[in-house]
């Protein structure tokens, strides 16, 4: 009803604009007309006031300038008008003053038609033209305050929970509010109500906006869509009518669903970053928790919605009675790894002897999007060698693409370089082969990658892992440092390759420090804020810091103890092994790249011959 009211006040204003205009138009181009007497007519032809006459019959008009074929002229200035007269000497008298006569035959109708009716024909098609676009989608003026959510068709989405693996807690969580909304009386006979509002929470990738699909090919109600940012607007009250009218279309269509992607987008905590309380966001935030759970409260309408930044949101957003539910997308285990993949290579002509299982294990932490991807990739490499399977080559080359960044053919290192970065990656790889908890090593490689590095050692580790000790953590900087120290053992020198190594350590270190409370000197105490735990973040440099000066020093000179104190422990190993850094640095420079086995090979026959029973070296099974 108000759209109609607008529209029809929006008609009345146009209507009278374009007469207006008309009006000043046929004022505009209309010739000044002075109506004189016949008498009158006469002098002003003899003073040469008069150059050009038109005769009807009616009247003669006299033009103060030469006119052409027109009856009009373009840019009239001045028309002397009288009625006409039977006059015999009329054209000789003409004549004789030299002046123009044109005749016209008078037709008023047909002149009235041009000048008004054409012109009001051409504003009316304007006019009509301006209302459909203002009518329609969302660019048009008239919608600026209705919701760009969209209703999602079950047919259109082609998405159902068969699709969606490694996510089966958050999938049984799903199928209740589900059944929430198919079958109410269920659970209402017992005295409960239906939760208002679900939260997917999870890593960027993790399958939250693919979990919002599934549900909507599932739904069996009425299910909108729409982005957090969707609601933000350069408007004030814009947003707030946006809320408004989305409640109003789910209200109508109840029971439904109503999903909102990227959540922080519109929920992010109120005050934090604006001067005052009248944000565009805030009030659109405000609008949005009134539609939840205020006065005048929605039933059947479940809102689902998904964000990577929890954290930021408004506490008011996430009490219960909004979002009564919180489900963790979380990055799948192995046999989640294991699911998502038989999901992404359905549709794959994968060879034989491909191990799904043995992928999953090489892919920890990966989430579903960087496994869609991984098979992706593999699919493009074995297109681009017009292989008809996709192997275990393939695979291993896309996961080193995803890994360690794409193969510099053209990056060429000279040979001093060569042997540098080659004893810097062996370095690492010596060290994680003589320490116990190290991850295993599962290839090293002197090919140029990615946009900085010049090589890489790739560890795997045997087993999903969710704690690390303070012992473990410690041994992972002794890894990073091992390259520098091979570099100053056998060189003498260092060179800039470590920079990326020293930045992983120091930060290890420092959050041992000051997260994890893992020295005795600063004690059991945390002194920053954890970063996002979705994010892998660290704080914000410019976030206003809770210790002292005093504190901050120490907290540096023992991140540097630590990190010092490492360093020389990957230096010691380094030197007792001397001869193994070369024997895997030689090979390393011969074959560009070793392989899990070949590493073994080199330092397991290296110490049998040494007879050196004191350093064990894990056997290949263990590094599967």
């Amino acid at each position: 009803m108000k759209d109609v009211k607008t529209k029809a006040s929006f008609s009345i204003v146009y209507i009278l604009i374009t007469l207006i205009i008309l009006m000043l138009l046929q004022t505009w181009i209309a010739p000044k007309v002075e109506n004189v007497s016949y008498s009158k007519f006469k002098q002003l032809i003899a003073e040469g006031k008069i150059n050009s006459v038109v005769v009807s019959s009616r009247f003669l008009k006299g033009f103060d300038r030469i006119q052409d074929d027109h009856t009009e002229p373009l840019f009239p200035s001045l028309m002397y008008r009288t009625p006409r007269v039977d006059d015999q000497n009329l054209v000789p008298y003409l004549e004789q003053h030299n002046i123009t006569i044109i005749g016209e035959n008078e037709n008023t109708f047909f002149a009235t038609l041009l000048s008004w009716i054409l012109p009001a024909l051409i504003f009316v098609g304007i006019w009509y033209w301006a209302m459909k676009r203002m009518g329609q989608g969302a660019g048009g003026i008239m919608t600026l305050g209705k919701s760009k959510a969209r209703i999602v068709a079950q047919t259109d989405v082609g998405v159902t929970f068969e699709d969606v693996a490694g996510q089966d807690e958050a999938k049984e969580e799903l199928k209740e509010v589900l059944e929430f909304l198919r079958n109410p009386e269920r659970f209402t006979r017992l005295g409960a109500k239906i939760p208002k509002g679900v939260l997917l929470v999870g890593p960027p990738g993790t399958g939250k906006t693919l979990l919002a699909k599934a549900v909507a090919g599932e739904a069996g109600v009425p299910f909108f869509s729409i982005g957090g940012s969707d609601f933000i607007e350069m408007f004030v009250g814009l947003g707030a009518a946006r809320v408004r009218d989305l409640f109003e279309q789910a209200n109508k269509m109840a029971p439904c669903l109503v999903f909102i992607d990227e959540l922080d987008a519109l929920g992010k905590a109120r005050g934090a970053g604006t001067l005052g309380g009248h944000d565009e966001r805030e009030q659109t935030l405000n609008q949005l928790l009134a539609e939840m759970d205020g006065f005048q409260s929605t039933k059947g309408v479940v809102i689902l919605a998904a964000t990577n930044r929890p954290e930021i949101l408004d506490p008011a957003l996430l009490r219960p009675g909004r979002f009564d539910r919180h489900i963790l997308v979380d990055r799948p285990d192995l046999a989640g790894r294991i699911a998502i993949l038989k999901v992404h290579t359905k549709s794959v002509i994968l060879a034989p002897d491909v191990d799904l299982e043995l992928i999953a294990r090489r892919t920890p932490g990966f989430t579903g999007a960087e496994l869609a991807n991984l098979v992706n990739e593999a699919a493009l490499l074995a297109a681009r060698k017009d292989k008809q399977q996709v192997g275990n080559e393939e695979f291993d080359e896309a996961l080193d693409r995803i890994v360690a960044g794409l193969e510099k053919k053209n990056r060429v290192l000279n040979e001093k370089e060569k042997r540098t970065v080659a004893y810097h990656e062996s370095g690492h790889a010596l060290v994680a082969a003589f320490r116990s908890t190290a991850e295993p090593v599962h290839k090293i490689s002197i090919v140029p990658r990615g946009i900085g590095a010049l090589g890489f050692t790739q560890q795997l580790p045997t087993e999903d892992r969710y704690l690390m000790s303070k012992t473990e953590l410690l041994e992972k900087i002794d890894v990073l440092l091992g390259g520098r120290a091979a570099e100053e053992i056998v060189f003498g020198d260092i060179t800039t390759g470590a920079q990326n190594d020293l930045q992983r350590a120091t930060d290890i270190a420092r959050s041992m420090v000051t997260l994890y409370g893992m020295t005795e000197k600063l004690g059991h105490v945390t002194y920053q804020p954890p970063p996002s735990p979705f994010l892998n973040s660290t704080p914000h440099p410019a976030a206003p810091r809770e210790i002292s000066d005093e504190t901050a020093r120490r907290i540096d000179e023992e991140v540097r103890e630590i990190v010092e104190d490492r360093m020389k422990g990957a230096s010691e190993t380094l030197r007792q092994h001397e001869d193994l850094l070369h024997l895997v640095a030689e090979k390393l420079l011969e074959k560009e790249t070793l392989e899990r086995e070949e590493f073994l090979e080199i330092i397991g026959r290296a110490l049998d011959s040494a007879e050196s029973p004191e350093v064990t070296v894990p056997p290949p099974s263990e590094l599967s």
